[in-house]
Protein backbone atom coordinates (compact mmCIF):
# COMPACT_ATOMS: atom_id res chain seq x y z
CA UNK A 1 0.00 0.00 0.00
CA UNK A 2 1.24 3.89 -0.87
CA UNK A 3 1.38 6.05 1.59
CA UNK A 4 0.09 9.99 1.34
CA UNK A 5 2.75 10.59 4.74
CA UNK A 6 6.23 10.65 5.20
CA UNK A 7 7.16 9.26 8.55
CA UNK A 8 9.81 11.27 10.05
CA UNK A 9 13.04 9.13 9.54
CA UNK A 10 11.31 6.59 6.85
CA UNK A 11 11.36 6.26 3.34
CA UNK A 12 9.24 9.28 1.44
CA UNK A 13 5.87 7.67 -0.47
CA UNK A 14 4.22 9.85 -2.44
CA UNK A 15 1.30 10.98 -3.48
CA UNK A 16 -1.28 8.39 -4.29
CA UNK A 17 -2.11 8.00 -8.19
CA UNK A 18 -5.86 8.29 -9.19
CA UNK A 19 -7.81 4.79 -9.03
CA UNK A 20 -9.81 3.89 -11.89
CA UNK A 21 -12.82 3.15 -9.99
CA UNK A 22 -15.64 3.44 -11.96
CA UNK A 23 -16.38 2.89 -15.38
CA UNK A 24 -18.73 1.74 -18.41
CA UNK A 25 -18.83 -1.84 -19.86
CA UNK A 26 -20.73 -3.88 -22.05
CA UNK A 27 -21.83 -7.54 -22.92
CA UNK A 28 -18.46 -7.77 -24.66
CA UNK A 29 -16.23 -6.12 -21.93
CA UNK A 30 -18.51 -7.85 -18.97
CA UNK A 31 -15.67 -10.83 -17.93
CA UNK A 32 -12.80 -8.66 -17.96
CA UNK A 33 -14.14 -5.53 -16.44
CA UNK A 34 -16.20 -7.82 -13.72
CA UNK A 35 -15.71 -10.89 -14.16
CA UNK A 36 -11.78 -10.81 -13.90
CA UNK A 37 -11.45 -7.60 -12.31
CA UNK A 38 -13.19 -9.06 -9.41
CA UNK A 39 -10.57 -11.41 -8.54
CA UNK A 40 -8.65 -8.85 -6.61
CA UNK A 41 -11.57 -6.05 -5.61
CA UNK A 42 -15.12 -6.28 -5.33
CA UNK A 43 -16.89 -4.59 -7.99
CA UNK A 44 -20.11 -3.61 -8.14
CA UNK A 45 -22.20 -3.66 -11.45
CA UNK A 46 -25.18 -1.05 -11.99
CA UNK A 47 -27.69 -1.84 -14.12
CA UNK A 48 -29.54 1.43 -15.86
CA UNK A 49 -31.33 2.63 -18.68
CA UNK A 50 -31.60 6.54 -19.30
CA UNK A 51 -35.70 6.10 -19.25
CA UNK A 52 -35.63 4.96 -15.18
CA UNK A 53 -36.13 7.78 -12.70
CA UNK A 54 -34.72 5.71 -9.94
CA UNK A 55 -31.65 5.08 -11.67
CA UNK A 56 -30.67 8.63 -11.84
CA UNK A 57 -30.84 8.63 -8.41
CA UNK A 58 -29.33 5.73 -7.07
CA UNK A 59 -26.07 6.06 -9.17
CA UNK A 60 -24.58 9.26 -8.48
CA UNK A 61 -25.03 8.04 -4.39
CA UNK A 62 -23.39 4.41 -6.09
CA UNK A 63 -20.60 6.27 -7.24
CA UNK A 64 -20.43 8.75 -4.67
CA UNK A 65 -19.65 5.86 -2.08
CA UNK A 66 -17.68 3.64 -4.20
CA UNK A 67 -15.46 6.83 -4.35
CA UNK A 68 -14.86 7.13 -0.61
CA UNK A 69 -14.26 3.58 -0.26
CA UNK A 70 -10.80 4.87 -1.93
CA UNK A 71 -10.09 1.84 -4.12
CA UNK A 72 -11.96 -0.81 -1.51
CA UNK A 73 -14.42 -1.16 -4.35
CA UNK A 74 -14.90 -0.66 -7.93
CA UNK A 75 -18.06 0.17 -9.84
CA UNK A 76 -18.90 -0.48 -13.20
CA UNK A 77 -22.37 0.83 -15.39
CA UNK A 78 -24.03 -1.04 -17.84
CA UNK A 79 -26.99 0.50 -19.78
CA UNK A 80 -29.43 -2.53 -20.31
CA UNK A 81 -30.51 -1.12 -23.37
CA UNK A 82 -27.88 -1.12 -25.36
CA UNK A 83 -26.29 -4.44 -23.40
CA UNK A 84 -29.16 -6.94 -22.60
CA UNK A 85 -26.96 -10.14 -22.63
CA UNK A 86 -25.91 -9.82 -19.38
CA UNK A 87 -29.19 -8.52 -17.92
CA UNK A 88 -30.65 -11.58 -19.41
CA UNK A 89 -28.59 -13.85 -18.27
CA UNK A 90 -28.80 -12.70 -14.54
CA UNK A 91 -32.25 -12.68 -15.21
CA UNK A 92 -32.89 -9.23 -14.37
CA UNK A 93 -36.62 -7.96 -14.68
CA UNK A 94 -36.82 -4.43 -13.16
CA UNK A 95 -34.41 -1.74 -12.36
CA UNK A 96 -31.77 -0.30 -11.05
CA UNK A 97 -30.37 -3.68 -9.97
CA UNK A 98 -26.92 -3.70 -8.55
CA UNK A 99 -24.64 -6.64 -8.52
CA UNK A 100 -21.48 -7.25 -6.33
CA UNK A 101 -18.87 -10.09 -7.35
CA UNK A 102 -15.99 -10.73 -5.84
CA UNK A 103 -13.70 -13.87 -6.93
CA UNK A 104 -15.24 -13.78 -9.97
CA UNK A 105 -18.82 -14.73 -8.62
CA UNK A 106 -21.73 -12.51 -7.12
CA UNK A 107 -21.50 -12.11 -3.33
CA UNK A 108 -24.40 -9.73 -3.06
CA UNK A 109 -26.88 -6.90 -4.44
CA UNK A 110 -30.63 -5.34 -4.24
CA UNK A 111 -33.08 -4.00 -6.68
CA UNK A 112 -34.65 -0.29 -6.55
CA UNK A 113 -33.32 2.60 -5.24
CA UNK A 114 -31.96 3.06 -1.79
CA UNK A 115 -30.95 5.27 1.11
CA UNK A 116 -27.50 6.79 1.28
CA UNK A 117 -27.17 5.08 4.54
CA UNK A 118 -27.81 1.92 3.13
CA UNK A 119 -25.93 2.31 0.18
CA UNK A 120 -22.80 3.08 2.53
CA UNK A 121 -23.80 -0.31 4.15
CA UNK A 122 -23.96 -2.23 0.81
CA UNK A 123 -20.08 -0.56 0.07
CA UNK A 124 -18.88 -1.65 4.03
CA UNK A 125 -19.76 -4.88 3.66
CA UNK A 126 -17.95 -5.51 0.28
CA UNK A 127 -14.90 -3.43 1.33
CA UNK A 128 -14.42 -6.01 4.33
CA UNK A 129 -14.30 -8.68 1.60
CA UNK A 130 -10.66 -7.39 0.33
CA UNK A 131 -9.28 -6.24 3.59
CA UNK A 132 -10.92 -3.04 3.63
CA UNK A 133 -10.53 0.89 2.23
CA UNK A 134 -6.88 1.83 1.37
CA UNK A 135 -6.49 5.85 3.63
CA UNK A 136 -3.53 6.31 1.98
CA UNK A 137 -1.66 5.84 5.29
CA UNK A 138 -3.61 7.85 7.45
CA UNK A 139 -4.49 5.57 10.48
CA UNK A 140 -0.80 4.68 10.48
CA UNK A 141 0.64 8.46 10.17
CA UNK A 142 -2.02 8.92 13.00
CA UNK A 143 -0.61 6.34 14.97
CA UNK A 144 2.85 7.68 14.51
CA UNK A 145 1.95 11.16 15.91
CA UNK A 146 -0.35 9.64 18.92
CA UNK A 147 3.15 7.17 19.80
CA UNK A 148 5.63 10.36 19.80
CA UNK A 149 3.49 12.49 21.66
CA UNK A 150 2.72 9.89 24.08
CA UNK A 151 6.78 9.49 24.38
CA UNK A 152 6.98 13.37 25.13
CA UNK A 153 8.32 13.81 21.35
CA UNK A 154 6.13 16.69 20.22
CA UNK A 155 7.88 17.79 17.53
CA UNK A 156 8.00 14.62 15.71
CA UNK A 157 4.30 14.10 16.52
CA UNK A 158 3.63 17.76 15.38
CA UNK A 159 5.23 17.38 12.12
CA UNK A 160 2.93 14.35 11.45
CA UNK A 161 0.08 16.04 12.48
CA UNK A 162 0.98 19.06 9.89
CA UNK A 163 1.64 16.87 7.45
CA UNK A 164 -1.62 15.42 7.08
CA UNK A 165 -3.68 18.83 8.09
CA UNK A 166 -1.59 19.52 4.95
CA UNK A 167 -3.75 16.93 3.01
CA UNK A 168 -7.16 16.76 4.77
CA UNK A 169 -7.31 20.39 6.14
CA UNK A 170 -10.49 19.20 8.15
CA UNK A 171 -9.10 16.14 9.79
CA UNK A 172 -9.94 16.24 13.47
CA UNK A 173 -7.95 13.76 15.14
CA UNK A 174 -5.16 15.65 13.53
CA UNK A 175 -6.32 18.50 14.44
CA UNK A 176 -6.69 17.40 18.12
CA UNK A 177 -3.34 16.70 18.12
CA UNK A 178 -1.63 19.77 17.21
CA UNK A 179 -3.57 21.62 19.88
CA UNK A 180 -1.88 18.28 22.36
CA UNK A 181 1.65 19.58 20.83
CA UNK A 182 1.54 22.69 21.71
CA UNK A 183 -0.16 22.15 25.35
CA UNK A 184 2.75 19.54 25.89
CA UNK A 185 5.37 22.80 25.03
CA UNK A 186 2.73 24.57 27.70
CA UNK A 187 2.11 27.08 25.15
CA UNK A 188 -1.84 27.06 26.36
CA UNK A 189 -1.92 30.49 24.76
CA UNK A 190 -1.39 29.27 21.69
CA UNK A 191 -3.22 25.95 21.97
CA UNK A 192 -6.80 28.41 22.80
CA UNK A 193 -6.35 30.46 19.82
CA UNK A 194 -5.68 27.19 17.42
CA UNK A 195 -9.01 25.61 19.11
CA UNK A 196 -10.91 29.11 18.83
CA UNK A 197 -9.90 29.72 15.33
CA UNK A 198 -10.94 25.57 14.19
CA UNK A 199 -12.92 25.15 10.93
CA UNK A 200 -16.22 25.18 11.13
CA UNK A 201 -16.73 21.69 10.07
CA UNK A 202 -14.59 20.88 13.42
CA UNK A 203 -16.57 22.80 15.56
CA UNK A 204 -18.72 19.08 17.07
CA UNK A 205 -16.00 17.15 16.01
CA UNK A 206 -15.61 14.60 19.90
CA UNK A 207 -12.00 14.91 19.07
CA UNK A 208 -11.88 18.57 19.33
CA UNK A 209 -14.09 18.59 22.67
CA UNK A 210 -11.77 16.54 24.01
CA UNK A 211 -9.16 18.48 23.53
CA UNK A 212 -10.93 21.53 25.13
CA UNK A 213 -11.41 19.68 28.07
CA UNK A 214 -7.88 18.94 28.66
CA UNK A 215 -6.83 22.41 27.45
CA UNK A 216 -8.82 23.38 30.35
CA UNK A 217 -7.85 20.81 33.03
CA UNK A 218 -3.93 21.87 31.94
CA UNK A 219 -5.10 25.63 32.19
CA UNK A 220 -6.64 25.21 35.74
CA UNK A 221 -3.73 22.91 36.75
CA UNK A 222 -0.52 25.41 35.64
CA UNK A 223 -0.50 27.31 38.96
CA UNK A 224 -0.71 24.00 41.19
CA UNK A 225 1.99 23.89 44.01
CA UNK A 226 5.12 22.07 43.71
CA UNK A 227 4.31 17.88 44.47
CA UNK A 228 6.87 17.13 46.87
CA UNK A 229 4.98 19.81 49.48
CA UNK A 230 1.49 18.79 49.00
CA UNK A 231 2.24 14.80 49.27
CA UNK A 232 3.96 15.71 52.40
CA UNK A 233 0.95 18.23 53.57
CA UNK A 234 -1.50 15.33 52.69
CA UNK A 235 1.06 12.26 54.60
CA UNK A 236 0.85 14.31 58.13
CA UNK A 237 -3.33 15.11 57.41
CA UNK A 238 -5.03 12.88 55.07
CA UNK A 239 -8.31 14.11 55.35
CA UNK A 240 -7.43 17.76 53.78
CA UNK A 241 -9.21 17.23 51.03
CA UNK A 242 -8.17 20.37 49.74
CA UNK A 243 -4.67 19.72 49.65
CA UNK A 244 -5.17 16.39 48.11
CA UNK A 245 -7.55 18.07 45.59
CA UNK A 246 -4.67 20.25 44.76
CA UNK A 247 -2.35 17.45 44.66
CA UNK A 248 -4.48 15.86 41.83
CA UNK A 249 -3.96 19.11 39.63
CA UNK A 250 -0.30 19.46 40.02
CA UNK A 251 0.51 15.57 39.31
CA UNK A 252 -2.17 16.19 35.95
CA UNK A 253 0.00 19.55 35.25
CA UNK A 254 3.20 17.26 35.56
CA UNK A 255 1.45 14.84 33.18
CA UNK A 256 0.70 11.88 36.09
CA UNK A 257 -2.69 11.09 34.85
CA UNK A 258 -2.80 7.56 36.73
CA UNK A 259 -1.84 9.25 40.00
CA UNK A 260 -4.05 12.54 39.32
CA UNK A 261 -7.03 9.91 39.33
CA UNK A 262 -6.47 7.59 42.52
CA UNK A 263 -5.88 10.83 44.13
CA UNK A 264 -9.87 12.23 43.40
CA UNK A 265 -10.76 8.73 44.37
CA UNK A 266 -9.53 8.91 47.27
CA UNK A 267 -11.33 11.79 48.09
CA UNK A 268 -14.44 10.38 47.15
CA UNK A 269 -14.13 7.25 49.21
CA UNK A 270 -13.39 9.39 51.98
CA UNK A 271 -15.75 11.81 51.73
CA UNK A 272 -18.11 11.64 48.58
CA UNK A 273 -19.98 14.96 49.17
CA UNK A 274 -16.75 17.01 50.18
CA UNK A 275 -17.14 20.40 48.75
CA UNK A 276 -20.35 19.85 46.50
CA UNK A 277 -19.00 16.59 45.07
CA UNK A 278 -16.04 18.66 43.69
CA UNK A 279 -13.43 15.29 43.29
CA UNK A 280 -16.27 13.80 41.31
CA UNK A 281 -17.01 16.61 38.93
CA UNK A 282 -13.68 16.81 38.38
CA UNK A 283 -12.74 13.27 38.12
CA UNK A 284 -15.83 13.84 35.07
CA UNK A 285 -13.78 16.83 33.32
CA UNK A 286 -10.77 14.18 33.26
CA UNK A 287 -12.59 11.71 31.79
CA UNK A 288 -14.26 13.76 29.08
CA UNK A 289 -10.17 14.76 28.44
CA UNK A 290 -9.26 11.58 28.37
CA UNK A 291 -11.52 10.26 26.02
CA UNK A 292 -14.45 7.28 26.73
CA UNK A 293 -12.38 5.03 25.17
CA UNK A 294 -9.49 5.77 27.20
CA UNK A 295 -7.68 2.81 29.64
CA UNK A 296 -7.61 4.77 32.19
CA UNK A 297 -10.81 6.71 31.56
CA UNK A 298 -12.44 2.91 31.64
CA UNK A 299 -10.48 1.70 34.43
CA UNK A 300 -11.20 5.02 36.87
CA UNK A 301 -15.22 4.46 35.60
CA UNK A 302 -15.33 1.28 37.05
CA UNK A 303 -13.44 2.41 40.39
CA UNK A 304 -15.52 5.30 40.70
CA UNK A 305 -18.83 3.31 40.40
CA UNK A 306 -17.41 0.49 43.04
CA UNK A 307 -17.06 3.96 45.55
CA UNK A 308 -19.90 5.51 44.93
CA UNK A 309 -22.38 1.91 44.85
CA UNK A 310 -20.78 0.01 47.65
Amino acid sequence: MQTMFNMPGAPGGGPKPAADLIKDTSDRAFMADVIEASRTVPVIVDFWAPWCGPCKQLGPLLEKTVKAAKGAVKMVKINIDENPQVAGQLRIQSIPAVYAFFQGRPVDGFVGAQQESQIKQFVDRLAKLSGGADDGGLQEALDAAAEALEAGDAATASEIYSQILGVEPTNAAAYAGLVRCLMTAQDFARAREMLDGAPPELAKAPELAAVRSALDLAEQSAAAGPVPELMDRVARDPDDHQTRFDLAMALYAGNKRDAAVEELLEIVRRDREWNDQQARKQLVKFFEAFGPTDKLTVMARRKLSSILFS
